[in-house]
């Protein structure tokens, strides 16, 4: 529950807004992006993509149905999408204080302070959101308003946004999760659990490599390759999209990528990205399908995007944004490469898009065949 201390965010614009604290007590700075769903907040606070960023929910109401029991060490059960909370902060509107759900054993506020992760509660943050939309994603200090904005700005931890975020989220070492005949390499710079869920539920083995493992021999071992989802530029992924490269032209296989991924195809193909003014966060994100004309509402969480006018001759973009036309997907016109800035993977949320998983395993089958 909050603590009752006077807490204030500081946009670097100057913008002040503040309430009461609840959660750890100290202070942090990162990226300040918002969420527009109205639940998912387990899944948003443990996706990996926010590890660094201060997250600003939308829905004037968060943890009134609570959150469920920890997971066992090692395991990648849902809701959750990592083992931790990877929020740098959170930012509320109405904390509930006495959530109400069957599988709740314990508080928001509980589960903040038990991983050490501040957040503030009372801030209108809808006015907060316009802000951004208006002005564009920025840094913010989440801060006690005890202490002084040089305080603030000096001492408050705030994560390597480059490359050393990458390595944060990623799993040390090679890990393998037995189950059908197909095999499908996940490359892992922040990837969702739920990725690999959604592969094993459709009967293939999965082997999760960190994006800086050497994955050629890996890929070459494979059914198919799922590149996932994270945080950060995808440019500062140099490496991996190296590796990406090297394995487009040693092995041919299906070449499938989620959010992170399909700017690091882009990237690996020869295309370029470019920040979007605040991201796509949220559940109801609608695209279009480009060769079926067709429309889908998408969860999403990215702040970058595919330039489609950088994409090869051989590529295509595959689907676009309806609000913004900005790209969400693309594929290669003469090799198994394909990937998406939504997840397909998303639950809850959109289960519009979930058939790509079958496609995907579909391709790898016949081709293994």
């Amino acid at each position: 529950m909050p603590n009752k201390q006077r807490w204030r965010l500081e946009l670097e614009d100057g913008t002040v807004s503040r309430g009461f604290g609840f959660g750890a007590g100290r202070a942090v700075a990162g990226e300040v992006v918002f969420n527009t769903a109205m639940s998912g907040y387990v899944e948003s606070l443990t996706d990996p993509s926010y590890r660094g960023q201060i997250l600003v929910l939308t829905y004037p109401l968060a943890g009134n149905y609570g959150v469920p029991a920890s997971r066992a060490r090692g395991s990648i059960d849902g809701p959750y999408e990592s083992p931790r909370i990877q929020v740098q902060g959170l930012v509320v509107q109405h904390l509930a204080e006495e959530p109400s759900h069957h599988l709740s054993t314990r508080s928001l506020g509980d589960w903040f302070l038990s991983e050490s992760v501040p957040a503030v509660t009372g801030i209108d943050t809808r006015t907060l959101t316009r802000r951004l939309r208006e002005h564009g994603t920025m840094r913010g200090w989440l801060a006690p308003d005890s202490m002084s904005q040089d305080e603030a700005r000096r001492d408050a931890d705030e994560r390597d946004m480059r490359e050393g975020i990458f390595r944060e989220v990623a799993p040390p070492e090679v890990v393998r999760y037995p189950g059908g005949s197909l095999d499908v390499l996940v490359i892992d710079a922040g990837a969702k659990d739920n990725i690999v869920r959604s592969l094993r539920a459709r009967g293939a083995s999965v082997t999760r490599a960190p994006w800086h493992a050497d994955l050629a021999p890996l890929a070459e071992k494979s059914d198919g390759i799922v590149i996932g989802n994270g945080p950060g530029d995808p440019k500062d992924l140099g490496l991996l999209v190296t590796q990406v490269r090297e394995i487009m032209g040693r092995c041919r296989r299906p070449l499938f990528g989620v959010c992170l991924g399909n700017q690091i195809l882009c990237l690996a193909a020869g295309g370029d990205t470019a920040k979007l003014p605040y991201g796509h966060r949220g559940v109801n994100q609608p695209v279009r399908d480009l060769l079926s004309g067709r429309c889908y509402i998408t969860s999403q969480n990215h702040g970058y995007a595919v330039r489609d006018g950088s994409l090869p001759a051989d590529w295509r973009p595959w689907f676009v944004n309806v609000n913004d036309g900005s790209n969400e997907g693309i594929r290669s016109d003469n090799d198994p490469y394909f990937s998406v800035q939504f997840h397909p993977e998303a639950s809850p949320g959109p289960q519009d898009t979930s058939f790509l998983f079958d496609d995907f395993l579909r391709l790898a089958g016949s081709m293994k065949a």
